[in-house]
């Protein structure tokens, strides 16, 4: 086997900023290739981690020893009708680029575009639009993967998985990126999305894609209080056709304001939204004057579009947040950010919950947003120094036991990664913890894949 002299530094971070340590990085060309690295990482019983682009929240792709297998040059794409063949190595961003040119689209739609194909299969990612069409796992026909034993097999959608497993209870969430799916009658386009490049190498994938809508309605609404806010959340919630339903509180608002000058003065939330139109004449789009009326929100300066132009400047508004919560934390000193959902009903209780610790300890330092329509949002706490930090981790720690009080998941869409190997054995029993650790002995008996992630 040829030896790597690629530099193992860029690999030894994610946008997280958990760090390890590796000794090689391998980049190969094809499959024969890799399967010359996996073969000699089992028969010396060295840790291989799978490198995806690096976007991850959790430290997954951060190697904690061993070899890193970059599979960058996995990279083909090729998009028929209904279909999308993609290398794991291909962006998001291209993904969405191609489809559109053929009038398709991929349903979910991950927040950062610059993510791999490999990468957002391994963690079941969800994003906004997740609302309606679910998480990536749904949208997966076919998966070829390459196994610790080198053998390559393309998984098709209605293959079962060939071994005994016992079942998990999932939580009662509309998504959830928390340990292995273990269902009854499980599909290996099941499993292996969202197991966080543990259980074998994702090389390619058929991805479903969905015919454009006829018209799309796009914007962002601003409330004068959240409490409005959560209740437009409700009732918009069942709306026909709503395939995107995100919030921003009002500390999300104050960080977006020096950049957007046009946001309400007066405006303490928003609701981004997206709804399919029969077309651009629907009688629906003059409905939602009345809607805001009855929301309490600000009817003349919320934003609306019917253009892609308009529906790109709402979705990079919303895209800008979380690029600006990064940058806070690196100048005040560091952030922590959750990935919680809930059931649906306890929306409203999770985000009080939120708020009373958030302005208890961290008062004018956090900023709340993402998928509420998934009761998804997200919690971001700029931590000023050492204690800030400490503070910060066990609120985390107090935010999963109240979630999971409530009946929710302690990673929707992020996965576990290294970062929480300790909320997974909150959340599930160890009877349950053993039935996927026996999945990943069946098909890593070495335990030599993505090393430290799940399970610590």
């Amino acid at each position: 086997m040829q030896v790597s002299s690629v530099d193992v530094a860029p690999f030894l971070e994610d946008s997280s900023g958990y760090r390890g340590s590796a000794d090689q990085v391998f980049i190969p060309a094809d499959t024969e290739a890799l399967r010359e690295v996996v073969m000699e990482s089992s028969r010396q019983k060295i840790p291989l981690t799978v490198a995806g682009a690096g976007t991850g929240l959790t430290g997954a792709r951060v190697p904690k020893s061993g070899w890193v297998v970059s599979l960058e040059r996995f990279r083909k794409l090729d998009i028929a009708a209904g279909v999308a063949r993609c290398g794991a190595a291909v962006s998001l961003a291209e993904l969405h680029r191609e489809a559109a040119r053929t009038k398709q689209f991929f349903g979910p739609n991950p927040t950062e575009t610059s993510a791999s194909v490999g990468g957002i299969i391994a963690t079941n990612a969800g994003g906004a639009r997740s609302f309606r069409f679910g998480a990536v796992r749904h949208h997966v026909l076919s998966l070829t993967v390459m196994f610790m034993d080198g053998r390559v097999a393309t998984l098709r959608k209605g293959e079962k998985v060939d071994f005994a497993y016992k079942t998990v209870q999932p939580p009662a969430t509309t998504k959830n990126a928390a340990g292995y799916y273990l269902q009854p009658d499980l599909e290996w386009v099941q499993l292996l999305p969202g197991s966080e490049g543990t259980l074998a190498v994702v090389l390619e994938a058929e991805l479903q894609l969905l015919p454009d809508p006829p018209a799309l309605l796009s914007g962002v609404v601003f409330f004068r209080t959240e409490d409005a806010a959560l209740d437009a959340v409700d009732a918009w919630r069942p709306l026909g056709g709503l395939r995107l339903l995100e919030m921003m509180d009002e500390r999300s608002l104050n960080y977006l304001r020096p950049k957007y000058g046009d946001i309400p003065a007066a405006a303490k939330a928003a609701l981004m939204i997206e709804q399919k139109l029969a077309s651009a004449d629907d009688p629906d789009v003059d409905v939602w004057l009345a809607r805001l009326g009855w929301s309490e929100a600000f009817e003349e300066e919320s934003w609306f579009g019917l253009t892609a132009a308009e529906r790109e400047r709402f979705r990079q508004f919303r895209h800008d947040l979380p690029i600006m919560m990064v940058d806070h934390g690196r100048r005040s000193g560091a952030k922590f950010g959750t990935d919680f959902a809930v059931p649906l009903n306890r929306n409203r209780d999770l985000y009080r919950f939120y708020v009373e610790r958030c302005e208890a300890l961290f008062p004018g330092h956090y900023a709340i947003f993402g998928h509420v329509g998934d009761a998804n949002v997200h919690v971001n706490l700029l931590a000023r120094g050492p204690q800030d930090a400490v503070t910060a981790e066990n609120l985390m720690t107090e935010f999963a036991r109240y979630v999971l009080s409530l009946g929710g998941t302690v990673a929707a869409e992020h996965g576990i990664g290294k970062h929480k190997t300790n909320l997974l054995q909150l959340m599930y029993s160890p009877e349950d913890l053993e039935a996927m650790k026996q999945v990943k002995r069946h098909l890593d008996p070495d335990w030599l894949l993505g090393q430290g992630t799940i399970f610590a």
